[in-house]
């Protein structure tokens, strides 16, 4: 048996920009992304406290430590600069990997940096 377990969170993350005019995404700094142990162009389930919205999409790397969230193409039509967001990445484990998995999470603060890091490292 697998389960489908959360793997990598960014939390209390304030988008920075929304742009309708792109094929859609999320742009994410990429040293962010590797903190919270999500890759480049991996899926990611995105959650806006400002409105409720919940949407699929895949992260991209911005720039380097820029702290940017830009929502792009019909995703920017579910959030606004300044909204806080939660960005979750899952992965696929045996069931008795399960029962012991941590995962990675890390905690921004108004100016999107780091103030808490937990779990992750499941290797």
């Amino acid at each position: 048996m697998k389960k489908l377990m959360l793997s990598g969170k960014i939390h209390t993350a304030r988008l920075t920009d929304c742009k309708i005019d792109y094929e859609g995404s999320l742009e994410i700094d990429p040293e962010l992304l590797a903190e919270a142990e999500i890759l480049p162009y991996e899926k990611i389930l995105v959650s806006n406290r400002a409105n409720g919205a919940r949407l699929e999409t895949y992260a991209i790397p911005g720039e380097p430590g820029k702290r940017r969230f830009c929502l792009n193409g019909p995703a920017a039509k579910l959030g606004s600069p300044g909204d806080i967001v939660t960005i979750m990445a899952f992965s696929i484990v045996d069931a008795e990997t399960a029962k012991h998995w941590s995962p990675r999470v890390i905690v921004l603060d108004e100016r999107n940096e780091i103030k808490l890091r937990k779990g992750g490292t499941n290797l």
